[in-house]
């Protein structure tokens, strides 16, 4: 009679098998990255740029939101800004009579109201905070108004370059994410890193990045 073998003594020769994200059968779709020029560099699976992606909402979310998120009306704001603005400089010029202190009164507080139908409730509650209301029955002196005046230019002039500031940081941030998804992309045939690594030939490493740039590595 003859004993069959346990199943724990059998061999194993069979490798296991490697499991990808692609179901069976199907081929991975990948991405091409190109340069400036419409060349293309590498190319990378599409699940490794989604990680990339996801990872970067996540640290989104897990933050504060972003100072270009937080203005929810741009042009609006930037109008109403120029604005008071060019009123600050009619206050500097020339001496303002009972009727025109009455009338910019009326002008500063409605600039406010209208500001704050662009903003985000985070900077209204600001505004809110800092902009100290004239009285009612009063009519400002011209020593108010322009303090006034003087506060809030200061206060969007402050709003204008954050935002500035954190759209270069995202430009920057990008670029750096998509250069270094490319350098740790698999060399080329022959072994040849992409023109642009260290130690390779070619364009050589990527020159000092200056503000206002926008160019970079993009899909």
């Amino acid at each position: 009679m003859t004993q069959e073998p346990d199943a724990q003594d059998q061999p194993q020769d069979q490798p296991p098998t490697e499991r990808t994200g692609a179901p069976a059968g199907e081929q991975e779709q990948h991405v091409v990255i190109v340069g400036p020029d419409g060349q293309p560099l590498a190319t990378m699976p599409a699940s490794a740029l989604n990680l990339a992606t996801a990872q970067d909402d996540d640290d989104d979310e897990a933050g504060e939101r972003s100072i270009t998120e937080l203005v929810e009306q741009p042009a609006k704001v930037m109008r109403i800004g120029s604005m008071i603005k060019q009123l600050l400089e009619e206050v500097k010029a020339a001496p303002l009579d009972e009727a025109s202190r009455q009338r910019l009164k009326g002008i500063h507080q409605a600039s406010i109201a209208e500001l704050e139908d662009g903003l985000a409730p985070e900077l209204v509650e600001e505004l809110d905070r800092l902009s100290l209301p004239f009285t009612e029955d009063g009519i400002p002196s011209e020593g108010e108004l322009r303090i006034a005046q003087a506060q809030l230019v200061g206060w969007l002039e402050g709003l204008f370059h954050g935002i500035q500031t954190a759209i270069y940081a995202q430009q920057m941030a990008a670029k750096a994410q998509f250069e270094q998804m490319r350098r740790s992309l698999p060399a080329g045939p022959g072994g040849h890193g992409h023109p642009g690594q260290p130690g390779q030939p070619g364009q050589g490493g990527d020159p000092g990045v200056q503000p206002g740039d926008s160019g970079g590595m993009y899909l």
